[in-house]
C-alpha cells in the first residue's frame, strides 16, 4: 500500500516538474522573441505583421469559425469579401499590437511620448483623473489597450486592474513586472472585492475591459446589436463608490505603427446624471456597451472579433431584448 502511493507522489511530482519546464521552455521562447521583435523598426515590423496576418486567415485559419461567427451576426449585410477583408485587418492589428508592446518599453518614455500619442478631449479627461474623487475607466479589446495602460501609468496615474492570473507562472509574474513598472497594479478576479473597495475609496483609478462573457445570470444588454452577457460588478463598483465611469480607448491611427489616439469618449457621474445613466446596474451596463460600440464603429479591424464575446441568452432574456429593441425602433 506504501508503495502504490509512493509511486503516485512520485509520478504527481514528475509531471508538476514537466508542466513546470514546459512552461520555463515558453516563457524564455517568448522573451526570445520579444527581444528580436524590439530591435526591429516599426516598418519592417509592419510588413511582418502582413505576412503573419496572411498565414493566420489563409492556411491556419486560426480561430477562423469563431471570427466568422462573429462577423456575420454584427455585419449581416457585409459581403463575405468584406468580412473576409475585416478579418485579415483584425489579424493585422493584433500581430502588430504584440510588436508595439514590445516596442513601447524600449521606445515611449515621458521625454518623447508626444512622438507617438496624441490626446482627444483631454481636458475632460485630465479634469476627472486628477480629483480626489475615485474612477472607473472601461474600454475593451480594442485598439491597444496594453500601451494605453503603459501610458497612463507613465504619466504618473497608478491603477488597479482586475485580470485573471495567467496559467504560466514566469509569463505571469513577466507580465505583472511589465505592467507594474509604471504603476499598473494587478489583482486577481478571485476575491478581488476587498482591495479593489480600498483603492476606490483611497480615490483611486480602477481599469477594466467591459467585453468579456458573464454566463448566463450576467447583465445582458445589446452590444453591437446583439445580446451579450456583461459582469455586474463593473457597474456596481462605480455606483458603490460614486465613481464617475470613463470609456477609455488606445486607437492606432490608421496605416501608422506606434502612433496612437487616447481618448475620453464619454463619462457617466453619478452627482451628474440628468440622462439617468447611473440609475441601476442595467442601464449603466447599458451605457457603457452603447459607448464602447461607438467607438468600435469607427475602428472596426481593431477589435478582437476572434473572441466569443456574443452567446445564445436565455429564452426570458432574448424577448425582453427583442421587445426593448422594438420599442427603441418604434
Amino acid at each position: 500500500m506504501r508503495t502504490a502511493v509512493t509511486r503516485t507522489n512520485l509520478w504527481q511530482r514528475f509531471q508538476r516538474l514537466t508542466t513546470l519546464g514546459i512552461d520555463f521552455a515558453l516563457y524564455v521562447t517568448v522573451r526570445i522573441l520579444i527581444s528580436v521583435l524590439q530591435t526591429l523598426p516599426t516598418d519592417m515590423g509592419d510588413k511582418l505583421c502582413h505576412g503573419l496576418a496572411w498565414l493566420a486567415t489563409g492556411p491556419l485559419k486560426i480561430r477562423q469559425d469563431i471570427t466568422k461567427q462573429n462577423l456575420e451576426q454584427i455585419f449581416p449585410d457585409a459581403t463575405d469579401q468584406d468580412r473576409n477583408r475585416l478579418e485579415y485587418a483584425m489579424w493585422h492589428h493584433l500581430l502588430l499590437m504584440v510588436c508595439e508592446i514590445a516596442w513601447a518599453q524600449r521606445r515611449l518614455h515621458l521625454t518623447n511620448w508626444s512622438e507617438y500619442i496624441v490626446f482627444r478631449e483631454n481636458r475632460k479627461t485630465l479634469r476627472h483623473l486628477l480629483s480626489r474623487r475615485p474612477k472607473v475607466t472601461v474600454t475593451g479589446h480594442f485598439g491597444n489597450f496594453e500601451v494605453g495602460g503603459y501610458l497612463t501609468g507613465l504619466m504618473g496615474f497608478s491603477t488597479l486592474t482586475i485580470a485573471r492570473k495567467l496559467d504560466n507562472p514566469f509569463l505571469h509574474n513577466w507580465v505583472q513586472r511589465f505592467r507594474g513598472a509604471k504603476g499598473q497594479h494587478m489583482v486577481d478576479k478571485e476575491g478581488c472585492a476587498p482591495a479593489v473597495d480600498s483603492h476606490l475609496k483611497g480615490g483611486g483609478i480602477l481599469t477594466l475591459l467591459a467585453d468579456q462573457h458573464a454566463g448566463p445570470k450576467g447583465c445582458w444588454v445589446n452590444f453591437l446589436g446583439v445580446p451579450a452577457s456583461c459582469h455586474k460588478a463593473l457597474s456596481l463598483f462605480a455606483l458603490s463608490s460614486n465613481a464617475p465611469m470613463m470609456i477609455g480607448s488606445t486607437t492606432r491611427i490608421t496605416g501608422s505603427p506606434m502612433r496612437f489616439e487616447m481618448s475620453c469618449s464619454d463619462i457617466a457621474d453619478p452627482d451628474n446624471d440628468p440622462e439617468g445613466h447611473c440609475e441601476s446596474i442595467t442601464t449603466l451596463t447599458r451605457w457603457y456597451n452603447d459607448r464602447l460600440a461607438n467607438d468600435i464603429n469607427q475602428s472596426v479591424e481593431q477589435y478582437w472579433w476572434l473572441h466569443r464575446r456574443w452567446r445564445t441568452p436565455p429564452p426570458r432574456v432574448a424577448a425582453r431584448l427583442a421587445k426593448a429593441e422594438n420599442r427603441k425602433i418604434a
